[in-house]
This record gives structure tokens, C-alpha cells and sequence, in this order.
């Protein structure tokens, strides 16, 4: 059977037809896709502006409670020798303190510690024990102020011979925590008004506030001595504690 010429051209053209590729037969460009980003942020709410201060406050107050730290040291040829030398010399200064106190007060002993000395022979390779010190450590803690003069005489007349510290406390720190925050609040509050009017704005309502953690109060007093400091009576006299806050607030602006 032989083909007619135009059924030849018929089937030629269906195959071009069918050899262009989709995408060629539609040369209109794509429409391009819209970004989100900006509407994402066109919300019609905004974040508010606001001011942060920051205001600091002290209240003093005259301390009530004390702590006093006390060394025992003690040398001998054997460890056995020195460590029992240096528990009933201990033990002399514990009671001593408890009966000048009265009741009024408390002892005891820590941080004890047994150490070898050695010889200051340079040429030997190994530095041999010539002897042990040993160290003990005692602390009293009273509201009688008045008496921590005649305490620390006592310590030394009955063995101590190292005074580490005097430190003075409040047992209740509230009240004057609760006044230096008063103080830190108006502080911050005086910066924010100021801050406000410098920047031509006007403060709307607090948005945040918050108290930063302090420190506990640190002692105002401290002192270390020797035998040497016992010529004549010891006298006391305690400074104020000095009671720190801060305080953060958060104001939103018109």
C-alpha cells in the first residue's frame, strides 16, 4: 500500500508538532510571587517603647551580733604531742570564754589542721620532719557587744595567740533591707523622670520592677592582732552595717 503525498505531510507535521516542548508554546512570563515578609510585620500593632532605670538605695544600722575568731597553734617534736597539746590548750580558752559569756553567747571549735615542719637543710634531697604544728580555730558569737573587749582578753590570757577576726552582724537585716529599697525605688524614679524630660517624652505606666540581688551586708569591723596587742585592755567599738539594694524598673513611654 503506498502513502498519498499529503498524508506524508500530515504525519510530518504531527511529529514536529509533537517534538516541541510544552513550556515553548506559552511564552508569557510567570507571575512573580509576592513576598510575606513585610506582611508579616504590617500587623497594625507595634512594640512599645519603653525606658529602663536602674536606682540604688543604703540603709544603716547598728549592729547587733558578733563573731569572733580565734586561732590556737600549737608546735611539738611528735604529731601525737603537739595535737594533744594543742586540744588542752583549746579546751582552756573554750572554757574561759563560756564563763566570761554567761549565757550569753556560744562557743566552738573548727577547722582544725596538723602540719610536719622541716629543716631548712637545702643540701639534703629529701627535707626531713624536725617537729608537727598544729592549728585549731575558735569562734564565739554574741549580742553582748560590750563584752567582746574583755573576750578577747580572756582568749589571749588563757592560751589564744592569734586573733583572725571580728566581724559585725544584724541578726534581722529586714527592716533595713526594707528601707534601702524604699530608697532604691525613688532613686530609680528620679532617673526616670529626668531621663524622660531630657528625651521629651512622658512616662505612662511601669511595665517591670524588680529588685537585684544583693550581697548580705558585710561586716564593717575587722581587725587581727597578736600577744603583742594585749599590753593594755582591748577596746571595741563597731561601726554601722551598711545595707545595699537596687532596684529596676521598666516605664513605658507615650
Amino acid at each position: 500500500m503506498q502513502l498519498r503525498p499529503i498524508a506524508l505531510a500530515a504525519i510530518f507535521l504531527s511529529i514536529i508538532a509533537s517534538a516541541i516542548p510544552a513550556h515553548a508554546q506559552d511564552e508569557s512570563p510567570s507571575p512573580t510571587p509576592i513576598s510575606t515578609a513585610s506582611a508579616a510585620n504590617d500587623t497594625g500593632m507595634s512594640t512599645p517603647r519603653t525606658i529602663e532605670v536602674r536606682g540604688h538605695g543604703e540603709a544603716h544600722a547598728t549592729p547587733d551580733v558578733a563573731f569572733l575568731n580565734l586561732a590556737i597553734e600549737t608546735h611539738a617534736a611528735n604529731a601525737q604531742d603537739c595535737a594533744t597539746l594543742n586540744a588542752d590548750l583549746a579546751a582552756k580558752v573554750v572554757k574561759a570564754l563560756e564563763n566570761q559569756l554567761k549565757g550569753k553567747g556560744r562557743v566552738w571549735t573548727g577547722g582544725y589542721s596538723l602540719y610536719p615542719e622541716y629543716g631548712d637543710d637545702s643540701q639534703q634531697k629529701k627535707p626531713a620532719i624536725v617537729g608537727y604544728r598544729a592549728e585549731n580555730s575558735i569562734t564565739v558569737q554574741t549580742g553582748a557587744i560590750d563584752l567582746l573587749g574583755s573576750l578577747i582578753d580572756t582568749a589571749i590570757s588563757a592560751g589564744a595567740n592569734r586573733i583572725n577576726y571580728l566581724n559585725f552582724a544584724l541578726q534581722d537585716d529586714g527592716r533595713a533591707r526594707s528601707e534601702a529599697i524604699t530608697k532604691a525605688t525613688k532613686d530609680a524614679q528620679a532617673q526616670a523622670q529626668a531621663l524622660a524630660a531630657a528625651l521629651g517624652v512622658k512616662l505612662d505606666q511601669i511595665a517591670r520592677a524588680s529588685t537585684v540581688a544583693e550581697p548580705q551586708p558585710l561586716p564593717m569591723a575587722s581587725r587581727m592582732m597578736g600577744m603583742s596587742a594585749m599590753a593594755a585592755p582591748t577596746p571595741v567599738q563597731p561601726n554601722e552595717i551598711t545595707v545595699p539594694a537596687t532596684v529596676s524598673l521598666v516605664y513605658q513611654i507615650e
